[in-house]
């Protein structure tokens, strides 16, 4: 009897995803026609120029620039969270001692608890101007956003990483160790390859928040409407550009943030889509 109601819940549960994926994308395009419309695709993504007309109902709108922006800061936060967060990984599974593991696994979960504009708000008072007296430039810059960007999603690629290492069988550490591997060789050629399912899956959901972190992001970036001469200048990023402007735009800019919006949802599916395509074809 059970078995008979859990198949089509579970079956129900699966397709609610594919759905709900499915009017996201619809609710975007729908809003977004009248921007498609006037500037077009190719156009719309390579113009940088974002500016309301006299009646807020026209104007000329672009995305290049918080594309770019989004990107960058992605980009940044990635290379700054990935080796930071293996190597805690690697710590809090072949290097800690018992009376480490518990504390340090905790404060790790712990900074994945903490709100994001609490990060923001970090990174403006306290971060930004270490970064500023360090590299020069402007406390609320691309760097900035990008490393605190990184400092947030480390948590959850050490997290899961820690989890995925964790499932490597002793058996086979003791075995390599056995025939004379060094510890180094052992992460690297046993627990690494074991673990690489999970290990890459906390790659691609890190970065899946990365793309689209709102609230930290526009304490920190600048929200200027322009390319940066550096990355210590100021800019401007997708999701930064629709909570500053939401509120107050017409109908033209309405739908030139909704066609933002879209972008960023094709910009993230395709990215996690080619990473997991990359990872499965490994696997073949």
């Amino acid at each position: 009897m059970f078995l008979r109601i859990f198949k089509p819940l579970s079956l129900v549960s699966a397709w609610m995803v594919l759905l709900i994926l499915a009017a996201i994308f619809g609710t975007l395009w729908y809003y977004s026609r009248d921007a498609m419309h006037d500037f077009g695709f190719w156009h719309f993504i390579t113009t940088s120029t974002w500016e309301v007309g006299e009646d807020d109902e026209g104007g000329v709108f672009g995305g290049l620039i918080p594309i770019l922006g989004t990107l960058a800061s992605t980009l940044i936060a990635m290379l700054f969270a990935v080796p930071i967060a293996m190597g805690i990984a690697i710590f809090l599974t072949e290097i800690a001692t018992e009376s480490l593991k518990a504390p340090v696994g905790i404060a790790i979960e712990l900074l994945a608890a903490i709100p994001s504009i609490i990060y923001g708000m970090w990174g403006l008072f306290y971060f930004g101007p270490i970064v500023q007296s360090l590299f020069g430039g402007q406390s609320n810059s691309l760097l900035t956003a990008g490393l605190v960007l990184g400092i947030m999603v480390i948590p959850f690629m050490a997290a899961i990483t820690r989890d995925a290492m964790n499932t490597t069988p002793a058996v086979l550490k003791e075995s390599a160790y056995a025939m004379g591997a060094t510890r180094f060789e052992v992460i690297k050629d046993v627990i690494f390859p074991y673990a690489k399912r999970g290990v890459i899956g906390s790659i691609i959901l890190s970065l899946g928040r990365a793309l689209g972190e709102t609230m930290a992001v526009a304490f920190l970036i600048g929200g200027v409407f322009r390319f940066p001469d550096s990355l210590t200048q100021p800019t401007i990023s997708i999701p930064v550009l629709l909570a500053n402007n939401f509120a107050e735009a017409g109908d033209l800019e309405l739908s030139a943030m909704f066609y933002m919006a879209l972008i960023l949802f094709g910009i993230s599916f395709l990215t996690i889509t080619i990473a997991k395509f990359f990872f499965l074809r490994r696997e073949a």
